[in-house]
């Protein structure tokens, strides 16, 4: 062995020699221990089942426990389930394991491998943010002032808490001459503010609507909402009921509007894979899938794990989207430029 490392070292020549040893090796030990295939069947048929998840989502059924929307929710991260049967393929030395595993990833990077990429462009006319500042923030015209030092010409705000208001309107006045807050949310603006009017998504309370932003280039409606939460509970799923119950109401509300350009900021609490949201996400482009850098998740901002807060557009072209950095919120702010 110390020979051969020698000559190793000293012979440029051997390190092709020693590579096609190694090649010969594995031949070998696939053509004496035919085991190398057999072993590894059930690994093999989870890499499949993988694959089948993220090629197939949309005919996993809502029925129990709304189990297609949650699993859409997080699809992205089944990408977490590779490296874990590569090393159990390893461990297991099953060739068969180790080719299966081809399969998800080839359907992952087929299905989010577009996202990897930075599409982002320069120019665009209008600049916006969008932010859950949560209601139980602790530094209301911190959070404020930061989401506007992103240099965004309108800010939507949602959670908003009645008795924070006031601090929420003092910090962002002398950036935007022009708000409204409906309920619990609100919209701040350089540009004037016209027909504003609560939207009812059909949840008892305010939390939705919608303004006419008239800016050089022309009017464009802005839609500002949040929809309910939904929970991961043991016995009732992935409760989502009331949240698609609103998305269908503000679809229907969007489907109406009379102007030909309009965005929508907010958290919708879904993603865009979410088929519940479906009355949305079928008339509108999300900024960040068109014009992003990465998957852009806002939530948790500890650790986030998936985009539910979201800016989505029609007729204008997303120029730009990208996360901004954490607040004192539970939510990151996200943002993006758009060309009228």
């Amino acid at each position: 062995m110390v020979q051969a490392y020698r000559a190793d070292t000293g012979n440029g020549g051997a390190g092709p020699q020693r590579t096609g040893s190694r090649f010969r090796d594995l031949r070998d030990r696939l053509t004496r221990d035919p085991g190398i295939w057999r072993r590894g069947i059930v690994l093999a048929g989870c890499s499949v089942l993988l694959a089948l998840v993220m090629l197939l989502h949309a005919q996993i059924p809502n029925t129990i426990g709304n189990l297609g929307s949650l699993t859409e929710t997080f699809l992205p991260w089944c990408a977490v389930f590779v490296p874990l049967l590569l090393i159990l393929g390893l461990v297991r030395r099953s060739a068969t394991a180790l080719v299966a595993l081809l399969l998800p990833v080839l359907v992952w990077f087929n299905v989010f491998g577009g996202l990897l990429t930075d599409k982002s462009g320069t120019g665009g006319d209008l600049t916006v943010a969008t932010h859950n500042v949560n209601a139980d923030n602790p530094d209301p015209a911190g959070t404020a002032q930061q989401v506007a030092g992103s240099g965004a010409d309108v800010v939507a705000l949602q959670e908003l808490p009645s008795g924070k208001v006031t601090a929420y309107e003092s910090a962002l006045a002398d950036r935007f001459p022009y708000h409204s807050v409906q309920g619990t949310v609100g919209l701040w603006s350089k540009y004037p503010l016209s027909n504003t009017r609560p939207v009812d998504i059909k949840m008892g309370w305010v939390r939705a609507m919608r303004t006419t932003v008239t800016t050089p280039e022309g009017p464009i409606a802005f839609y500002v909402a949040h929809l309910p939460s939904v929970r991961v509970k043991l016995h009732a799923g992935f409760t989502a009921s009331q949240r698609d119950q609103s998305a269908d109401a503000l679809g229907k509300a969007i489907s109406h509007e009379p102007l030909e350009r309009v965005a929508l900021l907010g958290d919708l609490n879904g993603t865009m894979n979410d088929r519940s949201l479906n009355a949305v996400t079928s008339q509108m482009r999300s900024t960040q899938g068109a014009a992003g850098d990465g998957f852009g998740f806002s939530w948790p901002a500890s650790f986030p794990m998936a985009r539910i807060d979201q800016i989505m557009v029609k007729g204008v072209e997303p120029m730009s989207s990208w996360t901004l950095p954490a607040t004192d919120s539970d939510h990151l702010p996200i943002a993006a430029r758009v060309k009228l």
